[in-house]
């Protein structure tokens, strides 16, 4: 049996900056953090914010990082994917560009 995530529907107000914040319920929900990256599409009358995951296997559920395909990770996968994200991390924390 297939199990699906309700659906959460909130309201928020822009401000005059054109910002809006993401109920805390959501962003706890979708492991949202401070510094990550959204994606905004917009479709005639919609307005679509989705996180923009980077292409590593990993995924951060509870504050921990999971695997999510199927086959096992070599350990030169697991240190590639722990630098990228120190890396990306990093960047974030000091407003680097490079």
């Amino acid at each position: 049996m297939a199990c699906y995530d309700p659906i959460m529907v909130l309201r928020s107000t822009i401000d005059k900056a054109g910002r809006v914040v993401i109920p805390k319920e959501l962003r706890e929900a979708l492991h949202l953090e401070a510094g990550d990256l959204i994606e905004v599409e917009g479709s005639g009358e919609s307005i679509t914010l989705r996180p923009a995951r980077n292409d590593t296997p990993l995924v951060k559920r509870e504050g921990v990082w999971v695997h999510r395909g199927g086959g096992t990770l070599s350990i030169e996968e697991v240190n590639e994917s722990i630098a990228h994200n120190r890396n990306e991390r990093e960047r974030r924390l000091t407003g680097s560009t490079e």
